[in-house]
């Protein structure tokens, strides 16, 4: 299968990312070891040769992969701020810079493909016909994301302090994305499974969590201010959050998987 003409990172992504990733490290809440436990299990890691990591951030979830004995992993990011974070990670893997679009593997290489967090900012269509082209046959999809839970009233609020910065950056709570797996073929149907935890965190840290946010992270210096602002007013105020040391943050992991077909 032909690989796809080479595409541009999201003008929004390479601006937001890059200035971003400290924030994007101590912001960005870790998977929880249940979420491993079950990706392992659904996409055969423990018998994975190779397992390819497109949009691999600063490595939230590559350091789950680096565990792995026997598999090589290969994490490809585009951005090279968030590639000199991955790469003080431990851990055995060649770090590749290069789009999920037009990943820099060959043919029929990987046991698996993992996006964590990073699918929804792919151009889908493009990014499954490669993700087709460099897995094996039989081999596995995965998708995960760490999201929100605005069931708790809190974080509700959190939302409506970034949503008017939102313009047209993609979302994984908008579905979009899922439009690329009805009824394409080379793929079998998309499955999944959802798995609610908590993060115990201090006030910075749910800042952090907001500002390493691609739209919010791209803000000029006072509407970014104007927003972390937001951030403590509400932790300070809200009856959830108010007087106390840690917030409780709930997280929702949303996890889906499909296997290779050729």
């Amino acid at each position: 299968m032909k690989a796809p003409s080479a595409t541009h990172l999201k003008p929004l992504a390479a601006a937001g990312f890059a200035k971003s990733p400290e924030a994007y490290e101590r912001g960005r809440p870790d998977y929880p070891p249940a979420v491993w436990d079950h990706m392992a299990r659904l996409l055969h890691l423990e018998k994975a040769g190779v397992i390819v990591e497109p949009g691999a951030g600063t490595g939230k979830f590559t350091r789950w992969l680096a565990a792995l004995d026997r598999a090589r992993i290969l994490p490809v990011e585009p951005v090279p701020a968030m590639r000199r974070s991955l790469a003080q990670r431990p851990g055995r893997m060649s770090i590749v810079g290069g789009l999920a679009e037009v990943l820099p593997i060959a043919d029929n290489r990987a046991d698996a493909v993992i996006c964590a967090q990073c699918f929804h900012w792919f151009d889908g269509a493009a990014a499954l016909t490669e993700f087709h082209r460099v897995l094996k046959p039989g081999g596995y999809l995965g998708l995960v994301w760490n999201v929100r839970d605005e069931d708790a009233q809190w974080v509700k609020e959190l939302t409506h302090i970034m949503d008017p910065y939102e313009g047209d950056a993609p979302r994984y709570r908008s579905g979009d994305w899922k439009q690329h797996f009805a009824g394409r073929s080379g793929f079998s149907p998309l499955e999944e499974m959802h798995l609610a935890h908590e993060v115990v965190c201090n006030v910075q840290a749910v800042v952090d969590r907001v500002a390493s946010i691609s739209f919010i992270a791209a803000l000029p210096e006072h509407d970014h201010a104007q927003v972390t602002a937001a951030v403590r007013t509400l932790i300070a105020t809200h009856p959830d959050t108010r007087g106390k040391s840690e917030c409780h943050f709930p997280y929702r992991a949303d996890i889906f998987w499909c296997r290779c077909e050729k």
